[in-house]
């Protein structure tokens, strides 16, 4: 019988790494939130119409990576290939303008694109993301970009690269369009075809080619710096000033232009250089004309996405290893004995412990290496002897320190049991 596995570009997040996903889940949650930021969740399929319009057909996401299918009313649905679009419509279906003021909003979840995959990049992906919605000012380019550093620090990463550019207003952009396949006809041959065939649908995509010959070319390509107008000229200034202003350092490339038709001025990357040839671990920018591009108003935008996976990467390369172990272990023998034993791990999880009840049904000697293997602060040891008597051992694990008392003591002083754990954890951790 053939073994079912999983599809090319998927993955099972198992146990054993689940860890570092609910470490960044809950810090971006707890930062976010202290930011105002409320939690959005928005459906994984959505009409494919929401995406063509959004992120343009012109788009390699949009032309080639996208998931789509009729579904049994043979509507076009595909699954989402990133998150902004589905919160743009979501802030129009469900007129959250209507509250007035700007909307901070934010999401997780996993993404679908149809690409070759390597290492940090999967067909079924994830991410966390926010949208400032409603705000045009320049501090509001800059509050997301700070954000974004304050999670990736918070996690424990350092040596993180800032890259910004600004490709201006529709008007702007269009002139540098034309300047760029001016500048790209006069070089057509020496392209790589995926830039040939970008070069009069999306000349902007070649200046992020990965062609060595390519990245060669645009080196003297025309500089979208150039081509700005006096408004976007003045919201860029400003952006770098309030960056400077809040010591964030920060690298002008102006071939920075993000992949998606949406973006307008300020686009932004944080880079780590631990991730080699993937070395962006957020990415994001200024949207102004999207959500009037999907039916409403002129409403600006401006938001990022952090790739989860290539950050998971990271913090296991700087050994950042998020602990889950239990507080306490429990180990018994004998039927009576583990009965005991159940109720006592429930008695104590009740009491906000972490408690791994073991059901092996081995040996003592097993058992204990199991709970030394666990790392947990404390040992409880259940035999048909303390069955009989309605007392327990406490074995301390790091230190080998072994008491006995009753059950009804333990359960009696929990609080003062909660507080010897803390001591022996900070105790342990000065002695490792």
């Amino acid at each position: 019988m053939v073994t079912i596995s999983t599809l090319p570009g998927t993955r099972d997040i198992l146990p054993e790494e689940i860890g570092y996903w609910q470490y960044v889940e809950a810090t971006a949650a707890k930062i976010l939130g202290r930011a105002m930021y409320r939690e959005i969740r928005s459906p994984i399929f959505e009409n494919t119409s929401l995406f063509e319009r959004g992120i343009g057909e012109a788009t390699d996401v949009v032309s080639k990576e996208m998931y789509t299918f009729p579904d049994r009313s043979d509507r076009l649905v595909t699954l989402r290939p990133e998150g902004t679009a589905g919160v743009a419509r979501a802030y129009l279906q469900n007129n959250l303008h209507s509250l007035g003021g700007v909307q901070r909003l934010w999401y997780s979840g996993p993404m679908f694109r149809y690409e070759r995959p390597q290492a940090g990049r999967q067909r079924q992906f994830h991410q966390i993301g926010l949208e400032l919605i409603g705000a045009r000012d320049p501090r509001a380019d800059v509050e997301v970009i700070a954000l974004a550093t304050d999670v990736l620090k918070f996690l424990g990463l350092k040596q993180l690269k800032l890259n910004i550019n600004s490709i201006g207003d529709k008007n702007d952009r269009n002139l540098y369009r034309e300047a760029l396949i001016n500048y790209f006809l006069s070089h057509k041959e020496d392209l790589d075809i995926d830039s040939q065939n970008r070069l009069l649908k999306n000349p902007l995509r070649i200046l992020d080619s990965k062609n060595e010959k390519t990245k060669e070319i645009n080196k003297n390509a025309p500089n979208i710096l150039h081509f700005l107008g006096k408004e976007s000229q003045k919201h860029f200034d400003e952006v770098q000033q309030l960056l400077t202003d809040l010591n964030i350092n920060y690298q002008i490339n102006p071939c920075l232009v993000r992949g998606l038709d949406y973006y307008t001025h300020t686009a932004f990357e944080i880079q780590s250089d631990n991730l080699g040839t993937q070395s962006t671990v957020c990415g994001g920018g200024r949207y102004d004309h999207l959500i009037e591009e999907l039916g409403g108003t002129s409403t600006p935008a401006v938001g990022w996405a952090i790739g989860v996976e290539r950050l998971i990467m990271l913090l296991k390369q700087i050994e950042c290893s998020p602990q889950h172990n239990p507080d306490v272990y429990i180990v018994s023998k004998g039927k009576k004995a583990e009965a005991i034993g159940l109720y006592l791990a429930q008695k104590l999880r009740s009491e906000e412990l972490i408690v791994e009840l073991d059901m092996s049904g081995s040996n003592f000697g097993k058992q204990f290496k199991r709970a030394d293997r666990s790392k947990a602060s404390v040992c409880i040891v259940l035999g048909e002897e303390e069955a009989e008597n309605n007392t327990l051992q406490v074995k301390w694990l790091h230190t080998k320190e072994q008491n006995s008392m009753t059950q009804v003591d333990l359960l009696n002083h929990i609080t003062e049991f909660k507080k010897q754990i803390n001591k022996y954890r900070e105790v342990s951790s000065k002695l490792i």
